[in-house]
Order: C-alpha cells, then structure tokens, then sequence
C-alpha cells in the first residue's frame, strides 16, 4: 500500500480497534484460478499471535477456499471511514483557487499465509464468538445456542474456516493531515453538514489528527 509519511498508522491498537469496528473485511488470495476476492466478516485475536489473528468463514461451495495457494500470503482490507472533500471547503480556494478534490479515508491491510480450518468444532466456537460480538450491544442478544442444535450442526456441513496469522499489517489514516489548519477547519464544518454518520465519523478523525509535517 502507498504509504506518505504523513498517513500512515503504525500503532497495533489502533489498527486493530478499526478491524473489531468494521469486521467485514475483503480476503484477496492468490491461487489456482488467479486472484479471488471475498467479503467476509472476520473475529480478531488480538492475543493469539504477535499481531493478531484473523478468523472466519465461508460457504463450502465458494471456491476461494479450494483454490488457495499455501504458499502465497493472503490479504485482507478492512475499510473504515471514508468521504469525499470538495475544494469548495477549503480556505485555500477562496485564496488562490490552487485546489483539487480529493478522497479521506481510514484502511487498514492485513497479510498472512492463510490456514483452513474444516472443523466442527472450531467453526461452532467461531460462529458462536463472533455473533456474541455483534449481538452484545443489543438488549436481548441472540446466541448460536439459541438455535436447535441438529439445525446448527446441519448449518456448520455446509461452511469452512479460514484462520489467517497477521505477519504484515499496515494502517493508513488520510483525513487531511497535509493542510493548513483553515482547510481542516473547513473540511470538518463541510462534513458536519453532511446528515449520513460516516462523514461525522471523518470529521472527527480530521479533528484528531490535526495535522503532521510532511516528510
């Protein structure tokens, strides 16, 4: 991934943090049929390697799975907040006009050799962690127990599991780091404006980057 400087997040916390806030990540692998790509939603164990380890599923009959090659890293893209910025909010137009559109966005990606886990146990403890994080906010949270069991095992024949080791993890935060403090300011009232959650949730990474000396 390209990374200027400015833009790039090193720190694990923080890169893990935006993968438990959008699990829904893109599993890029290389195999027999070329390169394949699949949404998937993944469970981050932060504790079970040195920078995590990713674990999820997917329908028996996608190929993804059977084309794999062992040999090759897969890689796996989290997005996180991202909005379009108009020239028109920034203090620079009204100044000189030297100004372009451009894309803010949050991303983190995620590499490793990818391990398959066609086992009904772990894909039970998988499936079962993972609905407990996305149930918990909820008043009465659904549990994978809450299904029949011969239903669930019936359900269980027809996935397998992905387990991916993080060897190589890069973040990438450009939320206008390389403006004058008129322009953010102007960049953050602009997304304000805006009445959908993302662009309130890239107003407030531009307000906390603030901005770094390019390098």
């Amino acid at each position: 991934m390209y990374q200027p400087p400015h833009y790039r997040e090193d720190d694990l916390s923080v890169q893990h943090a935006l993968i438990k806030a959008h699990p829904l990540g893109l599993l890029v692998t290389l195999g027999s049929a070329g390169i394949e790509a699949n949404p998937l939603p993944f469970l981050l164990d932060a504790s079970a390697s040195a920078q995590g380890t990713l674990k999820t599923h997917l329908s028996r009959a996608n190929p993804q799975w059977r084309n794999v090659d062992p040999a090759q890293e897969a890689l796996v893209v989290f997005q996180g907040p991202e909005a379009y910025v108009t020239p028109s909010w920034y203090a620079a137009k009204r100044e000189h006009g030297k100004v372009v559109p451009t894309w803010n966005y949050a991303i983190v990606q995620a590499r490793g050799r990818l391990t398959i886990r066609d086992d009904p146990d772990w894909l039970l403890r998988q499936i079962g962690a993972m609905t407990d994080v996305q149930e918990a906010p909820r008043p009465e949270p659904w549990a994978v127990s809450d299904a029949p069991a011969p239903f669930v095992a019936a359900q269980l024949k027809g996935i397998v599991g992905i387990e991916i080791e993080i060897t190589r993890i890069e973040g990438k935060w450009k939320v206008s780091q390389n403006r004058a403090e008129a322009d953010r300011l102007g960049v953050s009232a602009g997304l304000r404006l805006s009445d959908d959650d993302a662009s309130h949730r890239m107003a407030d990474l531009v307000d906390a980057r603030g901005g770094r000396p390019l390098e």
